[in-house]
């Protein structure tokens, strides 16, 4: 999925309004400062979703939350998102967090974070045992992925198409988790498209993000080079965003705001994109779990945001929304 010569740009024939799916990392909480744990398993912000599901109510959004292993085995976890399910209110992926998911075979480190990393083996039988947890769970066998920290590698297409999946979500366009020890999406941009062997095609739908500002598109060889070691020592990628340059931009409500995501949205319509997709963590629906939600405030102004959203792109752009995997009803032919 990372090299794109494998690659066939799926067309979406007929597609003329702009649709959104909104995804959720759905997974246990931990302090994203220190370091991972696999005792780290708690799963209480879970039941607070609800408080999200009060908006997508209103906007006639189906979520699809990417579920993690701490989330498929526990009952606080698994409890509240079932009655969403049974009550046909979001669909259901698979989301690999390799330290809490087993078998307990690698290290806890950094590097082993991305699924990607893990030797094929090890990468492939933590996604079975996650794939038949949620089917056991929930009573759907999931169909999409997103990579846990979106860690994909060499044999994740392989593991994805021997294991039933037909939709993954995890390449960040423009971006180069290799000093991370995480995998290198440069090459990627956010058009999806279709991977895998021709005898089982997946399709990608990756993170929305882009470029905006006065430079366009024509702005991404100047953001890149902005934000190598030395550009982000000197703060240039904030340099360049103030100067309305050209910014780079994911679509989400963790740290970027109503005004960011829609100058995205924007500046991605002009260039003909109309697929995007809406991401954010679980536990950022609790309190005190998150960089972006520490406080009340600060929560009620991120369930602000997601309606300011939705009203700016299903009011204002006249976009509409889908799953992922209705999505991929959407697209075109896998194969030219």
């Amino acid at each position: 999925m990372l090299d794109p010569e494998t690659w066939t740009d799926a067309d979406f024939p007929g597609l003329e309004t702009p649709v959104l799916a909104v995804v959720v990392d759905t997974e246990e909480e931990f302090d994203w400062s220190r370091p991972l744990a696999r005792e780290n398993t708690g799963v209480g912000s879970i039941r607070h979703q609800a408080r999200a599901h009060e908006i997508f109510g209103q906007y006639g959004i189906r979520p699809t939350y990417v579920v993690d292993y701490a989330v498929a085995i526990q009952p606080d976890g698994y409890g509240p998102l079932g009655e969403l399910v049974a009550d046909g209110l979001c669909d259901i992926g698979a989301h690999l967090h390799p330290w809490v998911n087993p078998p307990f075979e690698e290290e806890v480190c950094n590097r082993n974070s991305y699924p990607g990393n893990l030797a094929e083996t090890l990468e492939k039988e933590k996604l079975r045992r996650l794939t038949a947890e949620i089917e056991d769970r929930f009573g759907i066998r999931p169909r999409v992925y997103r990579a846990g920290r979106y860690g994909v590698g060499p044999a994740t297409s392989g593991i994805l198409a021997g294991l039933g999946y037909e939709v993954d979500s995890s390449v960040v366009p423009f971006t180069d988790f290799r000093r991370g020890e995480g995998p290198d999406f440069t090459a990627c941009g956010c058009k999806p498209y279709w991977f895998g062997r021709r005898e089982r095609r997946l399709l990608e739908i990756p993170v929305t993000v882009g470029f905006a500002g006065f430079l366009g598109a024509g702005g991404r060889n100047l953001y890149t080079m902005a934000a190598g070691p030395l550009g982000l020592k000197l703060r240039l990628p904030g340099l360049l965003a103030r100067s309305g340059m050209v910014e780079r931009i994911r679509l989400t409500p963790e740290g970027a705001d109503h005004e960011e995501r829609c100058r995205l949205v924007k500046a991605l319509l002009r260039t003909g994109h109309r697929v995007f997709t809406f991401n954010y963590h679980s536990p950022s629906l609790g309190i005190g779990h998150t960089p972006y939600v520490r406080s009340r405030a600060d929560l009620d102004a991120f369930l602000d945001g997601l309606s300011r959203f939705f009203d700016f792109f299903l009011d204002e752009i006249g976009g509409r929304t889908a799953t992922l995997a209705e999505m991929r009803a959407m697209a075109g032919p896998d194969a030219p």
